[in-house]
C-alpha cells in the first residue's frame, strides 16, 4: 500500500478551535477512506464525538498529532 503524502505547510497555515472532518480532509488533501483506514489502525488525532454523532478535532490536538509525524535526524 502507498504511503498518503501530507503538505504539511499548507495543513499548519488554517486557524480555529475545532475542525469538522472535512476541514481535516481538505487541509491534508486525503479521501475520507483514508481517514477511515487512519482512525481504525489508531492512527489519526485524537477525535471528540458530538451528541448529534458528528465528529471533532481540536485545532491544538491536531497541530500536536503533526508534530508527532516529524522524523528525526539519524545520528
Amino acid at each position: 500500500m502507498k504511503p498518503t503524502a501530507i503538505d504539511i505547510r499548507h495543513a499548519s497555515e488554517r486557524t480555529g478551535t475545532w475542525m469538522t472532518v472535512a476541514q481535516l480532509l481538505d487541509e491534508l488533501g486525503i479521501k475520507r477512506r483514508t481517514w477511515q483506514r487512519w482512525r481504525a489502525l489508531g492512527k489519526a488525532p485524537r477525535c471528540h464525538r458530538l451528541p448529534n454523532g458528528a465528529l471533532r478535532i481540536k485545532r491544538r490536538d491536531y497541530e500536536i498529532w503533526l508534530d508527532s509525524l516529524a522524523e528525526r535526524k539519524a545520528g
